[in-house]
């Protein structure tokens, strides 16, 4: 070992070391400065963040937060990855377009172009199962996987793809994919009974004679895309394997055997540790079921993983947008330690992807794969006390809701009753209202939104579809719900009215003194109307009671809000919205917290119900969709 010399520098050595309490002490000055008094323990909470499911992230995480029983990479209980070692996640890019032609042409693209398997919808208003070969011509099926959705007509599917394999001199050991077998998905999806005859008929034909083919899907993308919370989309998959489990060992399959016919589907949202966490807790807690079923220490325990970004973030207005937040749940995805990963394109849900969003699709994975090496690493979260704690917190709530469907008698069993359907609804209810008051923000939708922007234009997708868009939920199934469709009604109205009167709605923001007083109520107050569609007029700069009638007049607009400080309202703001209410303003705004001033009508402020304020706006106007 070589002995460096001593240089001097001795870094933080004669620093001491400093404690939690110590710590608390200081956020406790901080706050009491923003005129909230706390010390100790409260001044900590007081910043901490509350998460669904009951989780809470803390501002400050210390070593005696470190988790135990993780294992290693590639070992039970499998937090840690699935694989020993790390090559990387397979990019799985999904493709929908009904004409075999169109579809092989966009296929052999992205298989040119970083693409290692593919995702295929067929079936119904989809491919067409006759095109299956076509479609798929040109690709070499020994190395590229193929992964079916294709709902009723699984079974066919099926068979057509196995039919290519021997037609084109696969060697069955060399194929490699998903067959995608999942009649409790299909069931969540549709509110339809889904036979199983298929599902354990292909069991066997892979356990026999197709090791690298996996003929059942455990899709948790129905649950998320209802809305469920990440506990619950774990407690349904888990609920939904074990089902499986069930279906395949009572046909004769060991359960080693059967847990080697399941690939699991899971969501990868924006909040990029929460997704880490999820995959890392489905891991761990799918080895503790095939533990107790009597297979732990054989590797199909190690539960397979297919990541897709979240449909439920993605948003239509401003959608080029969606490139950040499917970035980010890429990069989430990885470093959880997905096996394959979906990007879906920016432009998801305006209908049919063209080239160039699936071209982005693909290169997000290629990227963080080639350039910023994320797949040299094992378990790159793995050390981060918050990250393992969430990830553990996060597995107990999780089995706590896996506990109760397998109580109530299974997941099929909590479908039909409404249990599933009752607490998703009432979890997404509760996130309903945070969108609402825009807690959780949507970047160019309920925040600096683009009333100008040119609208993005795509080929109509068909009417129904195996990945939910917007809106496109199947009757009796759970529903289909995204964080933009209040928003998104809104701006409906105001493009019709915009097509009905060649304007849009407009609000005259009646801006009080000087710049640096009025600036952030007024920006504030722009943001929130446009977010429905409401043009905000802010000329000229400053009004005063004398003023304020005549640019009001001149603004072309119905409704007014009053902006500036609570200085500059207690002086001037009643006079002012008196002379905004004789030049014929509706309503008159007020931007700031509620108080009583005359001639005021409504107030806007953080944290109100900004639909709500929006849609009596829109009413007072006429603006109807």
């Amino acid at each position: 070992m070589t002995v460096l010399p001593d240089d001097g520098l001795s870094l933080a050595a004669d620093f001491p070391d400093a404690t939690h309490t110590q710590w608390q002490s200081l956020v406790a000055g901080v706050l009491r400065k923003s005129g909230k008094d706390v010390s100790g323990a409260a001044a900590e909470e007081a910043l901490a963040t509350a998460l669904e499911d009951g989780l809470v992230a803390a501002p400050l995480y210390v070593a005696p937060d470190a988790a135990t029983g993780l294992g290693y990479p590639g070992f039970a209980p499998y937090v840690r990855g699935g694989r020993p070692a790390t090559t990387g996640w397979d990019v799985r890019q999904r493709h929908e377009l009904p004409d075999p032609e169109r579809a092989n042409a966009a296929v052999l693209a992205d298989l040119e172009n970083g693409v290692s398997s593919l995702w295929l919808a067929v079936g119904g208003p989809a491919l067409p199962v006759s095109g299956l070969a076509r479609a798929l011509d040109g690709v070499y099926l020994d190395l590229a996987a193929v992964a079916l959705d294709a709902g009723d007509e699984t079974g066919a599917a099926a068979r057509e793809l196995l039919r290519l394999y021997d037609e084109r001199g696969v060697e069955r050991a060399a194929a490699r994919g998903s067959l995608g077998a999942d009649p409790l998905g299909r069931e969540a999806r549709t509110g339809a009974p889904a036979a199983a005859d298929d599902a354990v008929e292909l069991a066997r034909l892979c356990a026999q004679q197709y090791p690298g083919l996996r003929a059942l899907t455990v899709d948790a993308l129905p649950y998320h895309e209802a809305g469920a919370s990440a506990a619950e989309e774990l407690g349904c998959s888990l609920a939904t394997g074990v089902a499986y489990l069930r279906l395949l060992t009572e046909a004769g399959l060991s359960v080693e055997e059967a847990a080697r016919q399941l690939e699991f589907r899971y969501a990868a949202t924006g909040d990029q540790f929460l997704t880490v966490a999820k995959l890392r807790a489905a891991r761990r807690l799918w080895s503790r079921v095939v533990e107790v079923c009597g297979s732990g220490g054989t590797a199909a325990a190690a539960q397979l993983q297919h990541v897709v970004t979240s449909p439920v973030m993605m948003t239509r207005r401003d959608p080029y947008v969606n490139m950040l937040r499917t970035t980010i749940a890429c990069l989430a995805a990885g470093v959880g330690g997905a096996d394959s990963v979906t990007v879906l394109p920016f432009d998801h849900d305006l209908g049919l992807p063209d080239a160039f969003a699936r071209r982005i699709a693909r290169n997000t994975s290629s990227i963080l794969l080639e350039e910023s090496h994320l797949g040299r690493v094992a378990d790159p979260a793995g050390g981060s006390w918050y990250v393992d704690q969430l990830t553990d917190e996060l597995a107990h709530a999780a089995w706590a809701f896996f506990q109760e469907l397998e109580s109530a008698g299974g997941q099929r069993a909590a479908l039909r009753s409404g249990l599933v359907g009752d607490r998703i609804a009432a979890t997404w209810a509760a996130r309903g209202k945070k969108l609402a008051k825009r807690a959780e923000p949507i970047t160019g939708v309920s925040e600096f939104p683009n009333l100008a922007e040119k609208p993005v234009l795509r080929e109509e997708a068909p009417a129904v579809r195996p990945l939910g868009r917007a809106g496109s939920g199947l009757p009796g199934g759970l529903p289909q719900v995204r964080r933009d469709e209040v928003f998104e009604a809104l701006r409906a109205r105001s493009d019709a009215h915009l097509a009905a009167t060649g304007a849009r709605p407009r609000v005259f923001l009646a801006a009080l003194g000087p710049a640096a007083a009025h600036t952030p109520r007024a920006t504030f107050a722009a943001n929130l109307f446009q977010a429905g569609g409401i043009e905000a007029v802010h000329d000229p700069v400053s009004v005063d009671a004398g003023s304020a009638a005549e640019a009001f007049a001149a603004s072309g607009a119905a409704l007014a809000c009053v902006c500036s400080s609570d200085a500059l309202y207690a002086e001037q703001a009643e006079a002012v919205a008196a002379a905004l209410k004789s030049a014929g303003a509706a309503r008159v705004y007020l931007a700031g917290r509620p108080a009583e001033y005359a001639h005021v009508d409504a107030y806007v402020f953080a944290g109100c119900d900004a639909p709500a304020v929006l849609t009596s706006a829109l009413d007072l106007i006429g603006a109807t969709a």
